[in-house]
């Protein structure tokens, strides 16, 4: 093992195509905490994240074993883009949107106050969130989603516009009219946060 925790994504990935199942193992290893971070970070349920980061291993492992890897020496950003996949399809499959949280605590999308409330601050507080919620599931598909992998995934643009297969510009784009469509929205509907 000592020999393989020398080589290369790349190198890894053709020993364990060529049999040498430890070096999946490394793989895996090596890349653990970022992968699961972003998964969860996108479906803010530890439980769900743990069943995502299983079976992006598991169609890493059918893709591998298929012959169809050809991403030469990319293999974080292809498993990054397996994982998104995998919780964009959740997301589809369940019709809701994630649980919105920043770590920040500044941001417009934080509407939690984690001081002990009284009854009417807890209804207050829910109200608020089912509408943040709501104003965020009435966005583009699009904006929406460039939103929550750059403010709860903690994603670079650069990164976000890979996962989504689109060019910087229109990643920032998206960003942009996202934002404006969210201010619209609260003024329109006179919503204060």
């Amino acid at each position: 093992m000592k020999i393989l925790e020398n080589q290369t994504d790349q190198q890894l990935v053709s020993d364990y195509i060529n049999g040498e199942s430890n070096a999946l193992s490394l793989l895996v290893e090596r890349y653990k905490d970022k992968i699961f971070t972003s998964i969860y970070l996108l479906v803010k349920d530890k439980y769900l994240a743990e069943d995502i980061f299983q079976d992006t291993f598991i169609r890493i492992i059918d893709t591998l074993r298929a012959g169809r890897y050809n991403d030469e020496g990319k293999f974080l950003p292809w498993a990054m883009r397996i994982a998104h996949n995998l919780c964009v399809d959740h997301f589809r499959k369940v019709k809701r949107s994630p649980s919105i949280k920043t770590s920040d605590d500044h941001d417009i999308f934080e509407v939690l106050n984690f001081s002990e409330a009284g009854a009417d601050q807890k209804i207050m507080t829910s109200q608020t969130h089912d509408r943040v919620r709501k104003m965020i599931d009435m966005l583009p598909e699009d904006q929406r989603e460039v939103i929550v992998l750059r403010h709860y995934a903690d994603l670079s643009f650069k990164e976000i516009a890979t996962l989504t297969k689109s060019s910087i510009n229109t990643t920032l784009g998206r960003m942009r009219y996202g934002l404006i469509n969210l201010r619209k929205m609260m003024t329109e509907k006179q919503i204060a946060l």
